[in-house]
C-alpha cells in the first residue's frame, strides 16, 4: 500500500522570497500614500472591500453551516425532493446584491466627483505648474514658471499643490506615482490635467502604466516631495546646469529609447513648446518641436 503522501513547509521554501516581497510592497505603493488624494482613495478601496466582505463573509459561513445541517447524520434535517421555489428566499437572494450594488455605485459617484483629477485642490497656496510629455520611452517634466525640465524626475515641494498638464508626443501612455494617487492618461494631441500634493517628503517611484513598446518596463521616474527651501534650491541648481531645452534638443530626446542620463536637468525651456506639441493643422503658424 502505498505511504499517505507528508506534508513538509520546506517545500514551500521557495515561495518565501516572493511572499516577503509582496508583503513588503505595502510600505510602498498604494497602501502607503503620501498625499491627501492617495490617502482618499486608499480610503474608498477600504469601504469598498468591507462593504463586499460583509456579503462574503456570511456567504461563506452559510455555506459551512448548511454542510454541517444537511449533513447525513442529521436526522432533524428536513429532506424535502419536491420543493423547488420560496419568494421570500428568491426576495432575499436578490435583494441583498441589489443594495450593495446601490451603496457601491453611491460610494463611487461620490468619490468620483471628489477625487475628479482636473479638480483643483484646497490650499491656501498657489499650485506649482508642470508640463509632462510621455515619450518613447522616457518622461519629460516642463516647469514653465521655474522655466526649467527635467527627464525621467519630478521635484514638487511638500504642502503645496501642484497641477499637471500631460500629453504625449507619441503613442498613448499613463502617468502614475502609486503614494501619490490618480493615474491618469497621455494622449497625442491632447491634454489631459491632474492635481496632486505631497503631505510629507520622500523618494516616491512613478510609472508608465500603459504597454507603449520595447522599452515600456523601463519607463519609469522618481518624484521627489522636498521641503520648500530644498525645493528652490534645487530650482536653483536646475538654472545653473547650462543645458537648454529648445526644438533641436527636443528632437534628440524625442529619439525613441532609454534615457541615458536619467534626472537631466535643463536650465531653460523654448516658450511655448509644450503647446506647440498639441499643435496641428489648425495652427500652421506654430512649428512643431519635432520637425525641421
Amino acid at each position: 500500500m502505498p505511504s499517505k503522501p507528508q506534508f513538509h513547509l520546506r517545500r514551500f521554501a521557495p515561495l518565501a522570497p516572493g511572499m516577503g516581497l509582496v508583503l513588503c510592497g505595502c510600505s510602498e505603493g498604494v497602501f502607503d500614500p503620501a498625499g491627501p488624494v492617495a490617502k482618499a482613495e486608499r480610503l474608498l478601496l477600504a469601504d469598498a472591500t468591507v462593504v463586499m466582505l460583509a456579503v462574503i463573509v456570511p456567504l461563506m459561513l452559510l455555506t459551512l453551516v448548511f454542510a454541517w445541517w444537511f449533513r447525513t447524520g442529521n436526522a432533524r434535517a428536513r429532506y424535502r425532493p419536491d420543493w423547488s421555489y420560496s419568494g421570500r428566499i428568491e426576495v432575499t437572494v436578490w435583494s441583498i446584491p441589489a443594495l450593495i450594488i446601490m451603496f457601491l455605485g453611491g460610494m463611487g459617484w461620490v468619490s468620483s466627483h471628489h477625487l475628479h483629477p482636473a479638480r483643483p485642490l484646497e490650499s491656501p497656496l498657489s499650485p506649482v505648474e508642470v508640463q509632462v510629455v510621455s515619450l518613447d520611452w522616457k518622461w519629460l517634466f516642463i516647469y514653465p514658471q521655474e522655466n526649467v525640465a527635467t527627464v525621467n524626475r519630478l521635484v514638487i515641494p511638500i504642502g503645496r499643490p501642484v497641477h499637471f498638464r500631460l500629453t504625449s508626443a507619441t503613442v498613448m501612455n499613463s502617468f502614475f506615482v502609486p503614494q501619490l494617487g490618480s493615474q491618469i492618461y497621455t494622449m497625442p494631441g491632447m491634454t489631459t490635467q491632474l492635481n496632486l500634493l505631497a503631505d510629507r517628503a520622500g523618494h516616491y517611484r512613478g510609472m508608465s502604466a500603459q504597454i507603449s513598446g520595447d522599452g515600456f518596463s523601463d519607463m519609469r521616474f522618481f518624484a521627489d516631495a522636498v521641503t520648500p527651501e530644498d525645493y528652490a534650491r534645487w530650482i536653483d541648481q536646475a538654472r545653473a546646469s547650462g543645458a537648454v531645452l529648445d526644438h533641436a534638443t527636443y528632437r534628440a530626446l524625442a529619439v525613441p529609447g532609454i534615457a541615458s542620463t536619467p534626472g537631466a536637468t535643463y536650465a531653460g525651456v523654448t516658450p511655448g513648446l509644450f503647446d506647440a506639441l498639441l499643435c496641428t493643422d489648425a495652427c500652421p503658424s506654430m512649428p512643431h518641436p519635432g520637425s525641421n
